[in-house]
């Protein structure tokens, strides 16, 4: 299926009516180290921030959609003056400093919260023992609300089927992105960043609770990001972009025919894509 590009996009955006962009954080709106002044390779750029300034004058709403944690999310949007978040691959949606679980298929007496339960369960322990050696916590297991975050060499789907043969069925691994940085100890491949989840909650089912909440239709909502879970929102709003350090996840795209690609990575083409917004709403 060909990539198509921004200037190819007209088709894809023709319907659209910006009114808000579902925006990924890591290796999208932020470069190396986290950093909204650094390419995806390192070098120093103003691209995003200025992007950003464009944004807050032109009205275009920005939520925050990621695998980092409300604490976190809170604190980049207090920096950047964004108070709407989906945190967690979408088990924690924040609304004006207002937080709510979402908890999908994950049995409530098990734990207080969502992660809790995917720990008391044994979930977590069965990634870890079945898949030795290819995969460990990210962070600490007990540090998140919403999801477990490993990182690793799977394939998602593998472990999605053995965890439903082994009773799990109430809970799924999802690929959240690669890491910019090797780690040998876990295999010769790229590392990836999973979540173990409730099933029935991502990025996406959050998001169309959002518009719903909010009272806007699919399209006047766009999404960017650079991994399956960021692209996955294509069902939910009007267009979606992938920065090109992104291109990776359109193998495991279902139609890949509806998301543009950018030229630039992470900050550089997240600029790019709102500039194409920012000129629907002249």
């Amino acid at each position: 299926m060909p990539l198509i590009s921004l200037s190819q996009a007209g088709r894809q955006l023709q319907h659209l009516e910006p009114r808000v962009l579902f925006s990924d954080v890591d290796g999208t709106l932020l470069g190396r180290g986290g950093s909204l002044f650094a390419t995806f390779d390192g070098t120093p750029t103003s691209a995003a921030a200025e992007a950003m300034f464009a944004v807050h004058q032109a009205g275009l709403r920005l939520v925050l959609v990621s695998g980092r944690t409300q604490a976190q999310l809170r604190e980049t949007g207090r920096l950047l003056g964004i108070p709407h978040a989906i945190a967690e691959l979408g088990t924690v949606l924040v609304i004006d400093g207002t937080a709510a679980l979402m908890w999908g298929e994950v049995p409530r007496d098990l734990g207080n919260t969502p992660a809790r339960a995917l720990l008391n369960a044994g979930v977590a322990r069965w990634v870890l023992e079945v898949f030795e050696g290819r995969v460990e916590f990210h962070e600490p297991p007990h540090a998140r609300e919403g999801t477990i975050l490993l990182r690793g060499q799977l394939s998602p789907t593998t472990v999605n089927d053995g965890l439903a043969q082994a009773g799990y069925g109430w809970a799924r691994l999802y690929d959240n992105g690669q890491f910019n940085r090797p780690f040998s100890h876990l295999g010769p491949d790229r590392t990836h960043a999973y979540h173990l989840t409730p099933t029935g909650v991502t990025k996406a089912s959050t998001a169309r609770a959002y518009l719903e909440r909010q009272g806007l239709l699919p399209n006047q909502a766009a999404a960017i990001g650079d991994s399956p879970t960021d692209l996955e929102l294509a069902e939910v709003v009007g267009a979606t972009f992938v920065v090109a350090n992104g291109r990776w996840a359109l193998e495991e795209t279902p139609r890949p025919e509806t998301i543009i690609t950018t030229e630039g990575s992470a900050g550089e083409g997240w600029a790019e894509a709102v500039t194409a917004l920012l000129n629907l709403m002249k």
